[in-house]
């Protein structure tokens, strides 16, 4: 809401500021709640730098860069994600935990000086139109809607896949040791490639398509993962990653262009609906993982992708509609 009334770049700076201060105050605290009170600090700011930065990207760019763009935001999560786990288990021992959040704080201050200095600011009016729709009108939209269903359910199936593979792949007979385990992420490099290439597709097929691409992408890679084999399960997983992340940066490409205005409230019911998806996948996913083993975590995700891949060709349907009409 903020991001739809003010302009962003204070927000994404200010933002910034906070979780860096709260990242030091973690870093040199010796107590227990103040230390999950600093963290819970930070987890109301980081939309800031989110949910925010998608709206600025949507906001100022010209639509022809949009998806491509977004694909490179996907990209930055996702090397974000990556980097945070090797900065605490690879480049700080375990028992200097504490300077893993120095080093984020020092990266995410360089950030946003970055930011300040690049990034332009906003035009100081913005359409009447730009302001517009509520949360509520934006729910009761069928082309939005249809578009937040796409996170919630590719996120469902990536955020189990993953959960749950470690339990699968370290007990017999497969049997990997902890440090082939953590080897195996390594195939999210794979999605910070995979978002800037989901962009130019979008831009060359159309979202619909790509949506339908990662979606049969990702639920043949999961199927892979059922022969036990130790290679065929770690070539399976960054094609995994691929899919997953094509049909996210599609999906957020896809809302983005959609929107003329809105965009801070759509941009932040995209992220709620993409982490909902994940607590549901992941608690779902337990209960088939308990009673029918990896075979049961399989069976529901390609059932739950289905989603997703109707989704993808109830686009590209509409795609192919409209093309005569613009003709």
């Amino acid at each position: 809401m903020l991001a739809d009334r003010y302009p962003i770049r204070p927000l994404l700076i200010g933002g910034a500021a906070v979780v860096s201060a709260a990242s030091l105050l973690c870093a040199v605290t010796h107590g227990i709640w103040l230390l999950v009170a600093a963290r819970f600090v930070q987890g109301l700011f980081i939309p800031s730098l989110t949910t925010c930065l998608a709206a600025y990207l949507s906001r100022s760019l010209p639509l022809e860069r949009l998806n491509v763009v977004m694909g490179s935001y996907v990209s930055a999560t996702i090397a974000g994600g990556l980097g945070g786990r090797l900065l605490g288990g690879w480049i700080h021992p375990p028992l200097h935990w504490r300077y893993a959040f120095v080093t984020s704080a020092a990266l995410l201050i360089a950030a946003a000086v970055t930011a300040a200095r690049a990034l332009p600011d906003e035009p100081a009016e913005r359409p009447l139109e730009e302001r517009g729709a509520g949360f509520i009108q934006l729910l009761s939209r069928a082309e939005v809607l249809r578009v937040l269903v796409v996170p919630f359910t590719a996120f469902f199936v990536f955020s189990a896949t993953f959960n749950y593979l470690p339990f699968y792949v370290s007990r017999p007979p497969i049997g990997a040791p902890l440090k082939v385990l953590t080897l195996l992420y390594l195939a999210y490099v794979v999605g910070m490639v995979a978002g800037p290439v989901a962009g130019k597709v979008s831009n060359r097929l159309g979202g619909g398509a790509t949506m339908v691409i990662g979606s049969t992408l990702l639920a043949g890679a999961i199927a892979c993962t059922l022969v036990p084999r130790l290679w065929v399960i770690a070539a399976s997983l960054p094609v995994v990653c691929g899919g997953f992340f094509g049909v996210h940066a599609a999906a957020l490409g896809t809302l983005n262009r959609r929107l003329t205005g809105s965009r801070g409230r759509a941009n932040s019911l995209y992220v709620l609906f993409y982490y909902l998806g994940g607590a549901v996948g992941i608690s779902t996913t337990g209960w088939a993982y308990s009673h029918a083993g990896w075979p049961g975590v399989i069976a529901l995700a390609i059932a739950v992708l289905l989603v997703p891949l109707g989704v993808g060709l109830y686009e590209l349907r509409e795609q192919k509609r409209d093309r005569p009409a613009a003709g």
